[in-house]
């Protein structure tokens, strides 16, 4: 037994090693194909969306155009659903993520490239300037102070004109004021008109006369939207002043054409497709992102617009807050 007894020990020890698992083994981070498949599920679905955004129905509330209007603050769930899906150790979760921020960058990364050049002949300046705002005359200096060769206002309230007019008209020689929008520029005006959109008149068109030729500018303020629980997200009315508006601008003969103003809606926005299809976006081709501008305390959409059609962009951005809930955007073109 003495003899034996030391083999019998030393083989169950060495039994024990190799069966003992390995130092780090249960620290080792496994991915799974079976965790996280909900995860999974629900961050396809987030890239579906935003793959099929433009097609996406309005369905009922309008919710098309809600999705397609917020579609470029999806991009703030991609780390989320990374860190999630990092957490489960989930395979099918980190893959969709992936693939969801690979569909993000497509459609909106280009937006995030500073755009921007130097040099233009037209500055071109629009804002809604709330007919809340309690500082008409501030708000027209900063205006004024941006060195815009046009200004376009919209939401002028009639008791607060006169205001604008004693500050812009010093370095504006030419104005014209139709309903609630108006236009100052420091070349002449010529053929200005009211645009029929709405009841009121909220758009107004006409022929700058720049030293490079003339330029047709409409200045309009489509109808608001509204969310209300039991319609949902309500456009019909602006809808249909988008569509008479784009009426005028298919008539419009001038071959260089800018429409400015607050068109209460994103250039993202299907409903608004056949006014915006045929222009170009200034921030979109000329900025620096996104470039929101409502509202102003903390700005979540661009409904605030400088389009062009005939007409290059060189330059786009938006302006210090002034006493709106707008933000001022400004655009620079070469004639």
């Amino acid at each position: 037994m003495s003899i034996t007894e030391p083999r019998t020990v030393d083989h169950q020890v060495r039994a024990d090693a190799v069966s003992a698992p390995q130092p780090h083994d249960g620290l080792r981070p496994r991915l799974s194909w079976r965790r996280g498949r909900v995860l999974a599920g629900c961050t396809l679905t987030l890239a579906v969306l935003l793959a099929l955004r433009s097609h996406l129905p309005s369905g009922p509330g309008q919710l098309g155009s809600l999705a397609q209007t917020l579609a470029p603050w999806s991009g703030v769930a991609v780390p989320v659903l990374l860190v999630l899906a990092l957490a489960r150790r989930s395979a099918p979760a980190q893959i969709a993520v992936v693939l969801t921020a690979l569909i993000w960058g497509a459609l909106f990364g280009g937006v995030l490239i500073d755009k921007r050049q130097q040099g233009g002949g037209l500055t071109v300046v629009s804002h809604n300037v709330d007919e809340a705002n309690r500082d008409p005359e501030g708000t027209a200096r900063r205006l004024a102070a941006s060195g815009a060769d046009i200004i376009a206002l919209e939401e002028l309230r009639a008791a607060a004109v006169p205001a604008y007019e004693r500050v812009l008209n010093r370095a504006y020689g030419h104005h014209s004021v139709r309903g609630t929008v108006g236009l100052w520029s420091t070349y002449p005006l010529s053929d200005t008109e009211s645009v029929a959109i709405m009841p009121w008149t909220r758009a107004l068109r006409s022929t700058v006369e720049t030293p490079e030729g003339p330029v047709a500018v409409y200045v309009a303020h489509l109808a608001s939207v509204r969310v209300h629980p039991g319609t949902g997200f309500t456009t019909s009315r602006r809808n249909e002043a988008a569509r008479l508006l784009a009426d005028a601008l298919d008539a419009e003969r001038l071959e260089r054409t800018l429409l400015v103003g607050d068109l209460n809606g994103s250039t993202d926005d299907s409903a608004l497709a056949r006014l915006t299809s045929g222009m170009r976006s200034a921030q979109k081709s000329a900025g620096k992102g996104f470039g929101f501008s409502w509202p102003a305390s903390f700005p979540v959409v661009r409904i605030d617009h400088i389009l062009a059609r005939g007409i290059d962009p060189v330059s786009s951005r938006t302006l210090p807050a002034t006493g709106s809930d707008h933000l001022p955007v400004a655009a620079t073109f070469r004639l």
